[in-house]
C-alpha cells in the first residue's frame, strides 16, 4: 500500500522532468527558458529562416500546419524553377516556348503576387513569435526594423516583377496571334520584315522598306532578301485573291509599285475574306511569294511614326553616319543636318535618318532604314529590356504589328539565337541585279535558290555579307531604271 502511494510523487516528477528536457531540447519553442539575449537572437533566426525557407519559423515555433503549407508552396516554387533550367537545358526550344505563353506568363504573374502578399504575412508571424517574449524595448526595435527591412526586401521586387510579367503578357497577347501556325514545313521559315511610313503628309501605309528574311528551321542560319519599293509589274500566286483581282499583276505603270500593293489591297475591301486581319499585309506577303519564289510565312511591319517613340524607350541608337543626312526636305525646309561620325540618336533624329530623301536616292534610304532597323535589334540587350521594359513594352505595341503567332514565339526566338552565331548573308534585288521598271522575276528566282544553296560561313562578320553583283547571264539594266545602289558602308552601319 504505501508502495503505491509512494509511486504517485516520483510518476509525477518524472513526467516534469522529461517535459523540462524536452522545452530545453526545443528552445526556440520555449522561449521563457532562454535569457535576453538569447532570446534576441531567436527573434532575428525566426525572421532569418523566414527569408530562406517561408513557413520554416511556423514549424519551429508557431503554428506548424501554416509552416508546412508555406514550406511546400516554396518548395513547390523553387522546383519549377529547376525543372525550367533542365528544360532549357535540354530543349531551349520547348523553354522558350513556355515562357512566351499566355498560360504560363499568367501562372507566373500569379505566383508573383502571392509572393507579394503571402511572404510578408509569413514575416509577421515570425516577428510576432519572435517580439512576443522579448521585455526590452530597445531589442523589440531593432527585430522590428529587421522585419520590415525584409519584407520590403522580398514583397517589393515580387510585386514589380507582377507588374512586368503581367505587361509583358499583356503586350505578347496584343501583338501576336493565338496558336501555333504550320509555317517551317519546307525546312525554312519565312519572315517579311516591313518598315512602314505612315507620315502625317501620307495616305496610308506604304512600306518602303521590305526584306525578306529566310531562316533554315535545323541550323538558323539566315539570308537577308532585300526588295526594292519601286518595283513594278508584280505578280502574285495562282491561288492569291489578288491574282483573282488583277489576274496581269498590278501594273499600270509609276503608280503600281511594290510598297503601293499594301494599299491597294488595304483600301480594295472584299478582295480578301473579313478573317485577313491586315488585307495590305497578306497583299505584300503574296506579292514577294511569287517574286522571290518562296513561301512568306508570317510578316513584322514596323511603323517608322511609332519607331520614334520605340527609340526614346531604350535611351537612344547608336549608328555610324557615313555622311550627312538632311532633317526635312522635299516639301518643307531642311531644319538642320544629322552629322556624319558615329551618333547617338534620339527617337526624332533616328526617325529622319531613316526616312530622309532629300538629296539621297531610293536605295541609299532602303540602306539607311536596314542599318536603323539592325542597330534596333543588336542594341536592345536584355540589361536594356530589363530597366526600360515597361516603356518598350508600351512602346512596341504602337510599332509592331505582325501575324506570328504567339505559339511559334518559341521557335522563332531559338532561330534569332542561332542565327546571331553565325554570318548573315544578305542579297539586294536593285540596279545592276534587277531592273525595277521592268523586273526578271526568273533571274530573281534564281539567285533566291543559289542564296539559299550557298554553304554557310562559320564565323559572323559585324555586318552582312551583302551582293547586288551583276550574275553571269544577267540581263543589260535599263536606261530609265532609278540610281544604282550604294554600298552599305558608304551609308551607315550599326553602332
Amino acid at each position: 500500500m504505501s508502495s503505491a502511494v509512494s509511486s504517485g510523487p516520483r510518476q509525477a516528477h518524472g513526467s516534469s522532468v522529461a517535459i523540462t528536457a524536452r522545452a530545453t531540447s526545443m528552445p526556440l519553442r520555449n522561449p521563457e527558458l532562454l535569457n535576453a539575449a538569447m532570446r534576441t537572437k531567436r527573434a532575428v533566426l525566426l525572421l532569418v529562416m523566414t527569408l530562406v525557407l517561408p513557413g520554416a519559423a511556423q514549424l519551429t515555433a508557431g503554428n506548424r500546419t501554416l509552416g508546412r503549407l508555406g514550406l511546400r508552396l516554396w518548395l513547390a516554387v523553387l522546383g519549377a524553377v529547376g525543372l525550367t533550367g533542365m528544360v532549357a537545358l535540354l530543349d531551349r526550344r520547348l523553354a522558350l516556348s513556355l515562357v512566351t505563353s499566355s498560360w504560363a506568363l499568367l501562372l507566373v504573374v500569379l505566383t508573383l503576387v502571392v509572393g507579394a502578399v503571402g511572404w510578408p504575412l509569413y514575416f509577421a508571424d515570425a516577428w510576432r513569435l519572435g517580439t512576443g517574449a522579448l521585455h526590452s524595448p530597445r531589442s523589440r526595435r531593432a527585430v522590428s526594423v529587421l522585419a520590415v527591412t525584409l519584407v520590403l526586401m522580398t514583397s517589393v521586387p515580387l510585386a514589380y516583377a507582377a507588374r512586368q510579367v503581367s505587361v509583358g503578357r499583356s503586350v505578347l497577347a496584343g501583338v501576336f496571334g493565338g496558336s501555333s501556325g504550320d509555317a517551317g514545313e519546307d525546312g525554312r521559315y519565312n519572315v517579311l520584315l516591313l518598315g512602314g511610313d505612315a507620315g502625317t503628309n501620307r495616305v496610308g501605309t506604304r512600306p518602303d522598306s521590305l526584306t525578306l528574311v529566310s531562316v533554315d528551321a535545323d541550323t538558323g542560319r539566315s539570308v537577308l532578301f532585300s526588295l526594292p519599293r519601286n518595283m513594278e509589274n508584280i505578280p502574285f500566286p495562282a491561288d492569291s485573291p489578288m491574282h483573282k483581282a488583277l489576274p496581269n499583276g498590278f501594273d499600270c505603270g509609276d503608280e503600281c509599285l511594290l510598297n503601293a500593293v499594301y494599299s491597294y489591297a488595304t483600301d480594295h475591301k472584299g478582295i480578301y475574306p473579313p478573317s485577313v486581319k491586315d488585307p495590305g499585309a497578306q497583299a505584300t506577303k503574296d506579292a514577294v511569294a511569287a517574286i522571290t519564289g518562296l513561301p512568306v510565312d508570317y510578316y513584322v511591319l514596323i511603323d517608322l511614326e511609332g519607331f520614334q517613340d520605340l527609340v526614346d524607350a531604350m535611351g537612344g541608337l547608336t549608328i555610324e553616319v557615313a555622311r550627312k543626312v538632311p532633317i526635312g526636305g522635299g516639301t518643307s525646309p531642311i531644319q538642320g543636318y544629322i552629322p556624319a561620325g558615329r551618333q547617338k540618336l534620339d527617337g526624332y533624329h533616328a526617325l529622319w535618318f531613316a526616312r530622309s530623301r532629300e538629296g539621297s536616292s531610293d536605295y541609299e534610304r532602303m540602306t539607311r532604314q536596314r542599318c536603323t532597323m539592325t542597330a534596333m535589334l543588336d542594341q536592345m540587350d536584355p540589361q536594356t529590356v530589363l530597366l526600360k521594359f515597361q516603356d518598350i513594352a508600351t512602346a512596341s505595341q504602337k510599332v509592331v504589328s505582325t501575324d506570328i503567332p504567339q505559339g511559334d514565339l518559341g521557335t522563332l526566338t531559338d532561330l534569332a539565337l542561332k542565327a546571331r552565331s553565325q554570318q548573315v548573308a544578305s542579297v539586294q534585288f536593285v540596279p545592276p541585279l534587277v531592273t525595277p521598271v521592268r523586273p526578271d522575276y526568273a533571274l530573281i528566282q534564281r539567285t533566291v535558290r543559289a542564296a539559299l544553296e550557298a554553304p554557310a560561313k562559320k564565323k559572323r562578320a559585324k555586318a552582312p555579307a551583302t551582293t547586288s553583283a551583276k550574275p553571269s547571264g544577267a540581263p543589260t539594266p535599263d536606261p530609265k531604271a532609278s540610281a544604282e545602289p550604294v554600298d552599305a558602308k558608304s551609308v551607315c552601319s550599326a553602332g
